[in-house]
């Protein structure tokens, strides 16, 4: 649909909200990239523009372009990778293989036919009808714009007598038209889909070169499973060596893994303990206290803690930290993210047509914003100075015509000639119209109407009767759903995913498996230092000693 002009209708920035929304729908989308690759994909701030146009035929698309490049387009409210995007992650859908000649035939508007396959001998991709997968060249897994593609060596499964076809990879943007709708078979655990590479299992296809790309450390020659396993003892005496000291025993094992064993991952790289031989924290934690490493103990049902550390073992003391070389250090220091710091909140008043005779005296007319105390200020003036307090007790106001409009209903306007202090003033307050003030540091103070929505910690239960943790309002208070989405993640070893928030416009919700309660406090409160009173929910946290 891409090789005859198309009609440009707009092209704008994207806003901060949709660019949430993009990142949410990418991960629903394509389940195996991961919350890393997202955020390259869809960066955070870098320039990224919303074009839509209307192809030759009239339909509707809309394109997301970032740094130049068209990096995704949607079209009856699917999304598509573009061959940019395939460039760059050639493993994101399943790929048929083509001869050339027969890519003349598609941008001509023809179908892929099965005599148009190059079969592999480990048989052609697990796919089913709908599902959506990629065409390539022979001699090339990546395709691209009229001007040269970008390298990457063809699948070890394409047969070898015909290699001299390599050179003949010319790659057109009528590819992107071709894409088909399929739906990947695979098996999903944990929130991520364990891919199959023909008949092969991730494990085996990673010593596959075919599927390097999957390999943390691509110049490594061992498994993923071992490069798992060199990465957590890594990470483990990392943390050990550098960050957590006598006072902080005993630590629980969980905060050990989420604070200290996460934050020692080198650059570049992702801990997952699921992935290594040892599956679980727990039994990694029970082979290094066989090693006399550390001591850990159940001080309470269920919740391990560390309580003793060996420093003067010979694998801490011999433990080296690789120092980053000065170009790496820049590019890393440039490209990280800014501490979260949490907003200035202010609930303030805003004065209604109704409360204009109240006010105007001291100088403020409808839609003034007040706070709080410059609205008591201003009730006392206007008491003395109109001369309303009680001659015989000083602690009530003499209610005049203009404080009974505004401050009292219609059936007490006959009834109630004084007030106390106290209730004049809550009476006043309760009249004005809340709004309230959001200031972000570094940033120009925000101010909407009404009372500002607290985070929202909710407990459901699904058909498998598991529970998950949902959490909304995290944008409001400046918070990255996706971002939050990804650290809870690997914080609660646990299948975390964001979704649109039903009922809200332009808000997303991160939804996480079990009843992670305990580290959302100790996220939002702790490290985010949020206010307790903007945060509903954190009682439903699971007690000592119960299953979550």
């Amino acid at each position: 649909m891409f090789a005859k002009a198309f009609r440009v209708k707009s092209n704008t920035a994207i806003k901060g909200s949709d660019r949430r929304k993009l990142r949410a729908d990418v991960m629903a989308a394509f389940p195996t990239l991961g919350t890393d690759q997202v955020s390259v994909l869809v960066p955070g701030k870098e320039e990224l523009n919303i074009v839509k146009l209307y192809a030759h035929r009239g339909d509707a698309v809309t394109v997301y372009v970032s740094g130049g490049n068209p990096i995704l387009f949607e079209v009856e409210k699917t999304l598509y990778p573009t061959v940019y995007t395939l460039w760059s992650y050639p493993d994101l859908l399943p790929a048929f293989t083509t001869w050339p000649p027969v890519l003349e035939k598609l941008v001509g508007g023809a179908d892929l036919m099965l005599p148009g396959l190059v079969v592999p001998p480990a048989g052609l991709p697990q796919v089913q009808k709908g599902d959506l997968c990629a065409i390539a060249l022979l001699g090339n897994r990546r395709s691209g714009d009229k001007s040269s593609p970008p390298s990457l060596a063809p699948l070890a499964l394409d047969p070898p007598d015909l290699s001299e076809e390599k050179e003949s990879v010319q790659a057109d943007p009528a590819l992107q038209g071709d894409l088909r709708r399929l739906t990947l078979e695979g098996e999903e655990e944990n929130g991520e889909v364990q891919r199959m590479c023909g008949e092969k299992s991730l494990s085996e296809a990673s010593e596959d070169p075919s599927v390097r790309g999957l390999n943390p450390d691509p110049t490594d020659s061992k498994t993923l499973q071992e490069q798992m396993d060199e990465l957590v003892q890594r990470c483990f005496l990392h943390a050990l060596k550098c960050q957590v000291r006598k006072a902080d025993l005993p630590l629980l094992t969980s905060t050990f893994l989420g604070s200290h064993m996460l934050s020692c991952c080198p650059e570049g790289r992702q801990l997952d303990i699921k992935k290594s031989s040892y599956k679980k924290l727990s039994k990694f934690l029970q082979h290094m206290q066989q090693e006399q490493i550390i001591q850990v103990k159940e001080l309470s049902k269920g919740v391990e803690s560390i309580v003793a550390v060996d420093w003067k073992h010979p694998r801490i003391t011999s433990f080296v930290i690789a120092e980053p070389s000065p170009t790496s250090q820049t590019i890393q220091e440039g490209s990280r993210e800014q501490p979260y710091h949490p907003p200035d909140i202010k609930s303030l008043y805003c004065v209604p047509a109704s409360m204009t005779l109240l006010f105007q005296e001291s100088g403020h007319k409808k839609g003034s914003i007040l706070e709080g105390g410059e609205v008591r200020t201003i009730i006392i003036n206007y008491v003395k100075r109109n001369d309303l307090v009680d001659a015989d007790n000083k602690n009530l106001v003499k209610l005049d015509p203009i404080l009974c409009d505004c401050i009292l209903e219609k059936n007490e306007q006959h009834t109630i000639m004084k007030l106390p202090w106290d209730s004049l003033l809550t009476r006043c307050l309760e009249k004005l119209q809340p709004v309230y003030q959001v200031t972000f540091p570094g940033q120009e103070p925000i101010v909407k109407k009404g009372r500002i929505c607290p985070i929202d910690i909710t407990l459901a239960q699904r058909a498998s009767n598991k529970k998950v943790t949902v959490v909304r309002n995290l944008e409001a208070y400046g918070l990255d759903p996706c971002s939050v989405a990804a650290i809870l993640q690997q914080r609660c070893q646990a299948s975390a995913t964001v979704t649109p928030a039903p009922g809200a416009k332009d808000s997303l919700q991160v939804q996480i498996q079990g009843n992670q309660v305990h580290h959302l406090s100790r996220l939002l409160l702790e490290e985010y230092q949020l206010p307790r009173k903007h945060i509903q929910g954190l009682e439903k946290a699971p007690k000592p000693g119960k299953k979550k």
